[in-house]
């Protein structure tokens, strides 16, 4: 609960606009004046409830459920029950009314949609449960949990934590980033597999913002500058759009937009690009009211605009995307193209109807509404099925936390390919799963008894990695059964699990090899088999069962590889001496034994090891997040980092807040990668090192370029102290002749 104090006039006139905006919204949703009273009654009451409360940024708290209400209806297009419980989300959990008192006034269904979410705030807010391993995960498996109950409970927590990232700069940095990691993790991937558009990328943008703010201002910037530019030329582009729409005899409207500062980022950072290089910087969305016609269903005219813009402008034929057909598995349908300008700019165009449209937007609620008015049709249970998969995975007793969240979080993230049986039968599989994977989702008994498959009539293995359009036949024997090496390659959760659970049949057999295996592996490198020794690698293989009997039992199926064990066993052998390992930083200080402090440069700090996370290989500049282990070890990566945003997901108590002393005082030097691409020359090579090693005296560690037809790439591996070192680097280098780009990537 926020502070109290007396609402002032002002405060009391912004509540009062903010009100009027939701019901101005709620209008447009609701059917009948009665529904109107009932969203009314639930302000009033949570009005009163929240009088006085002030959030952290000094507004009335009312504001928050307003807010996450207008969210509810406007974003995600739900109904008035979902409205009447935003606003009173918070009123269990901040005051002295219950469930049963919300239920007397407001119903069954409303209770129970506030009485989940208070759950959910409950276990994530409880600091009680901070020295739990597992804490995070349990509190995502609890939020999703709630999809066996209603959904409704799941999308309004995604307004709330929207809302909650609109107002995040008032957290503390500590919580702010574990917030954050959060959202990253579990709660994007979520709003795209249900559908929500919008909120999805406003948590990205948001993300991008505090996690790589220099990025994001610098992109924003530049998408600011190319609109001023441009506009001109995009109005051009459409004018003959229109005009032939019209002539044609279409209702539509047409709108322009620009890519999202995330979207822009996360593509320069996959695919090693600068802003420059990314040439569907713009899209238009065309929209178009669908005439009921027996002649050409609303699939038909989508095609029919696609073949009256390409009449007009010439389109780049592998950027074509028929999501008309195939639709998307979170329900998204559209046409999408790429074409070029008059002026010379790509340009992506999507063509949806008015129902695409709402379903692209709004996700789930709008795919249920089109259902409930007999638009239901057999790629809108997508959805559907979905939920099931989820709740099955929810209810499998076999599956710990820590294990459903990364299940969740790639099923979340995972797209699929369409695959054809012999028969030219249709399938739909997860991107980069195998033969096996597919013989597995056909049968059980056909993929504990396969050994080969036939991919478009050649013989491959069953780790052969399926591709759109692929057609399989999966070979059997009838003598063969589930190997251990499968768990290898293998890549659905569905093949996984029926594996490990026929593995699990010869589970003590397992176990007695898997020990036999850690025993000889270990007296082979000269340690003891014993429990210290055993503890130890547990705690570096992550393995937080009581027993080691699951670590045996992991070796022996080959879920856990031992030829990494001298890494592990000498990171856990100094983790316990109290040695420091790696990267060795004595020039960080904390303020306070506490991760809500800030870690602070300083040069006399006897307490704590860092360590520079290999994954991201940050340097000073970078905005950064540590991970306190318990020895006192921190590991620091950058705060884009994909591990971190994994690792903040499971163990937001273990966050701490590093800050970078300027390393040229303590001459250090930090490893970087630089990938180049240009134009050759003679000399080319020789002007670059010269350049780093001579004029910047920078020490260079390793040096890969190539070139074919005339144009080079590649990469160098050099030393710098901190960004300000890089960045006059990568300026320098940018100005040789013929070097086109210059990009730090991942080592």
């Amino acid at each position: 609960m926020g502070k109290i104090s007396e609402f002032t006039a002002q405060d009391h006139e912004v509540i009062a606009r903010d009100y009027a905006d939701l019901l101005e919204a709620a209008r447009k949703r609701c059917s009948d004046a009665k529904e109107l009273e009932i969203i009314q009654k639930a302000f009033d009451f949570a009005n009163e409830a929240h009088k006085g409360v002030r959030r952290r940024s000094g507004e009335p708290y009312i504001l928050h459920p307003i807010a996450v209400a207008k969210i509810v209806v406007s974003n995600i297009g739900l109904g008035y029950k979902s409205i009447v419980a935003a606003l009173l989300h918070d009123v269990v959990e901040d005051t002295d009314y219950t469930v049963d008192d919300l239920r007397s006034l407001f119903g069954d269904k409303v209770a129970t949609l506030v009485d989940g979410l208070t759950k959910i705030k409950t276990v994530l807010d409880n600091e009680d449960k901070a020295q739990q391993k597992s804490m995070q995960a349990e509190n995502f498996k609890r939020i999703l949990l709630t999809l066996n109950d209603d959904v409704r409970v799941v999308l309004i927590k995604l307004a709330d934590r929207l809302h909650n990232c609109r107002t995040i700069e008032f957290m503390p940095e500590h919580k702010r980033d574990k917030i954050l990691s959060e959202t990253m993790f579990v709660f994007i991937p979520l709003a795209h597999r249900l559908g929500l558009y919008s909120v999805k990328s406003e948590m990205e943008d948001i993300w991008l913002r505090f996690k790589e703010p220099e990025a994001f201002n610098e992109i924003s910037a530049q998408i600011n500058r190319n609109i001023s530019d441009k506009e001109d030329r995009i109005n051009d582009f459409i004018a003959p759009i229109e005009d032939a729409l019209n002539k044609a005899g279409f209702r539509f409207e047409i709108k322009k937009r620009v890519k999202t500062p995330y979207s822009i980022w996360h593509k320069m950072q996959t695919k090693g690009i600068t802003f420059d290089q990314i040439y569907d910087l713009y899209a238009v969305r065309i929209i178009f009211d669908p005439e009921n016609t027996q002649k050409e269903t609303e699939r038909d005219q989508c095609y029919h605009i696609f073949s009256i813009i390409t009449a007009l402008y010439r389109y780049k034929a592998d950027r074509v995307r028929d999501w008309v057909n195939y639709p998307k598995n979170n329900g998204y349908e559209a046409l999408h193209c790429t074409l070029m300008s008059q002026s010379g700019i790509w340009v992506e165009v999507q063509i949806r109807s008015r129902r695409m449209n709402e379903i692209a937007e709004k996700g789930i609620a709008a795919h249920w509404a089109y259902k409930k008015d007999g638009f239901a049709e057999s790629n809108e249970s997508e959805m559907d099925k979905w939920i099931t998969k989820v709740k099955e995975i929810l209810v499998n007793p076999d599956v710990n936390a820590l294990d459903l969240l990364d299940m969740i979080h790639n099923d979340l993230i995972k797209t699929d390919i369409l695959v054809f049986t012999p028969k030219g039968e249709q399938r739909s599989i997860e991107k980069g799963a195998t033969a096996l994977d597919l013989a597995y989702a056909i049968h059980t008994e056909i993929g504990n008894k396969a050994i080969a498959a036939k991919v478009n009539l050649r013989l491959v293995p069953l780790s052969y990695v399926l591709k759109t359009g692929d057609q399989v036949e999966i070979i059997t024997a009838e003598n063969e059964k589930p190997k251990s090496e499968w768990l290898n390659f293998l890549k659905t959760r569905k093949a996984k699990s029926i594996v490990v659970d026929y593995l699990k049949g010869e589970r003590q057999e397992t176990i007695k090899i898997g020990r036999k295996m850690v025993q000889e592996q270990l007296e082979a490198l000269g340690y003891k088999f014993g429990d210290k020794t055993v503890n130890m690698l547990m705690d570096g293989y992550e393995v937080f069962e009581s027993k080691p009997d699951e670590l045996y039992f992991r070796v022996g199926i080959g879920v856990i590889k031992l030829n990494n064990l001298p890494e592990v066993l000498k990171k856990a052998h100094e983790k316990a001496k109290k040695k420091s390992s790696g990267w060795n930083f004595p020039w960080f200080k904390s303020t306070k034994e506490d991760k809500k402090e800030d870690y602070v440069i300083d040069g006399n700090d006897d307490k704590h090891k860092y360590v520079i996370a290999s994954c991201c290989n940050p340097i000073p500049g970078d905005s950064v997040v540590g991970f306190k282990a318990s020895d006192g070890t921190v590991t620091v990566h950058k705060k884009s980092c994909p591990t971190a945003n994994n690792l903040a997901s499971k163990f937001g108590d273990k966050i701490v807040m590093p800050k970078w002393e300027h390393a040229k005082t303590q001459n250090l030097s930090f490893l970087v990668r630089l990938s180049l691409k240009g134009f050759d020359r003679i000399g080319m090579i020789n002007d670059i090192t010269r350049y780093i090693s001579f004029v910047l005296s920078v020490n260079i560690k390793k040096f890969c370029l190539g070139t074919e037809d005339g144009v080079f790439e590649g990469y160098i591996d050099l030393y710098v102290h901190d960004m300000g070192d890089l960045e006059k680097l990568t300026r320098k280098l940018e100005k040789i002749e013929g070097i086109q780009s210059v990009i730090r990537t991942d080592l």
